[in-house]
């Protein structure tokens, strides 16, 4: 693992435990980091998160991360013992809801196309 990918999981990993222990924000939902990247010179960090609920508790907990941002920069830089504090930026990540949403309509196409179960059953009787 290079140390890049080293970083990028320690990042990750603090960033939510800090989420998870340190923000008291009741804007911030229930959220998920799901992935960090990281610029090779370790100075600008990407880090992608994912909310349940509604349209509203998404904008809200947007709000809340980037009003948290310099505590979290600074939180991050402190435990992960960096020479410099990394650049932090939060992104919403919806590719679980996309991939959720694939899914039902793959199953919905499935359900259409699938021959009668009870004509199937009789057929092969």
């Amino acid at each position: 693992m290079s140390r890049q990918e080293r970083v990028e999981e320690a990042i990750k990993k603090e960033v939510s435990l800090i989420l998870h222990d340190e923000i008291k924000d009741p804007r911030v939902g229930f959220v998920t980091i799901t992935r960090v990247e990281l610029t090779k010179d370790l100075r600008n960090a990407k880090i992608f998160y994912s909310v349940l609920g509604k349209e509203e508790d998404h904008k809200k907990t947007k709000l809340a991360l980037d009003s948290a941002l310099g505590f979290i920069r600074s939180l991050v830089a402190q435990r992960i013992n960096m020479r410099f504090a990394t650049e932090l930026m939060f992104q919403e990540d919806r590719s679980t809801e996309y991939s959720v949403r694939i899914e039902e309509v793959l199953n919905k196409i499935k359900e259409q196309h699938e021959p009668d179960k009870d004509l199937r059953d009789s057929q092969e009787a």
